[in-house]
């Protein structure tokens, strides 16, 4: 039998892990080798992988085969050393290497997970979130759940924010967005925390609301997605019948359902530093799936 540690090209002591690496190189490489080769190439790996077969195999006397036979020139040329095995460049491979089969599966799907885990956290960070419209304030450009007050759909809505675009650009008017209420939301609507409404009045501008027809710097706003059922034609701007003027830095929002809107118009304008995202889909319920 031909020495299977040359038909492999590795040394006496090399490691299982080395012969294994050695035997998909040499059946790689056996492209014009015949039958023979390919024979010789797996009865190597069979005998060198079976720790008992190798034992037996080197407890016998078997010189190291000569590449030349003195007095005689070589016919062939000696065959071209093999390069070491490099480790691995995966740093879970290289720490786990030396660590039991079952112990390296185990740890790789720990990795696995705790890495799905952290990319779902970090995008709902700093990427896309989801929220739940949890009242009519935005219908029906947005749905609640019946049996809620003003709600028209079986299901609440499902959206997805863009968290990142407004470090691009600024907010614009009209932009569906979610925000942190200030403080005297929680006061004028019973509840505060993060709330989901329309774009109305930038920084700067002056607005007043005149039977529920909207006007900024005394211009009149289009307001198609405002249904003429649902604008409020008694409200007042924090209580007063006068125009308003938003101070800088900060963002005036309304609801599209305006007679059920708890919105700027009773806690004020919402700062920049407060606002979240653009709500840009609804990927819940399935019938309303699609971009707003």
């Amino acid at each position: 039998m031909t020495d299977p540690y040359e038909v492999l090209g590795v040394s006496r002591d090399a490691t299982r892990e080395q012969i294994v690496i050695a035997y998909l190189r040499a059946v790689a490489g056996d492209g014009g080798g015949g039958r023979e080769r390919s024979a010789q190439i797996h009865e190597a790996y069979e005998l060198l992988s079976d720790p008992e077969r190798r034992a037996e195999y080197d407890s016998t006397e078997r010189p190291e085969p000569s590449r030349f036979t003195p007095g005689f020139a070589s016919s062939t040329p000696p065959p071209a050393l093999e390069p070491a095995p490099q480790p691995p460049h995966n740093p879970i491979d290289r720490l786990t290497r030396n660590m039991s089969r079952g112990t390296r599966i185990a740890v790789d799907w720990v990795v696995t997970i705790v890495g799905a885990v952290a990319i779902v956290l970090a995008i709902k960070a700093w990427v896309i979130n989801p929220y739940r419209i949890p009242s009519s304030s935005m219908e029906p450009t947005l749905h609640c759940a019946r049996p809620g007050s003003g709600c028209e759909a079986h299901f609440s809505d499902r959206v997805l924010a863009n968290r990142f675009i407004y470090h691009f650009r600024k907010p614009r008017r009209g932009e569906i967005i979610v925000f942190k209420t200030p403080p005297l939301a929680e006061s004028k609507c019973g509840s505060g925390g993060t709330f989901v409404k329309r774009l109305i009045g930038l920084p700067g501008e002056t607005i007043q609301e005149k039977s529920g027809t909207m006007y900024i710097d005394g211009h009149k706003l289009i307001e198609p997605y405002v249904k003429k059922d649902r604008r409020d034609s008694e409200s007042d701007i924090l209580g007063k019948t006068k125009p308003y003027h938003i101070p800088a830095g900060m963002y005036f929002f309304m609801g599209d359902n305006r007679i059920q809107s708890c919105d700027s118009r009773e806690w004020g304008p919402v700062p920049r530093k407060n606002i979240i995202g653009e709500v840009f889909a609804v990927y819940w319920p399935p019938q309303r799936i699609g971009f707003r």
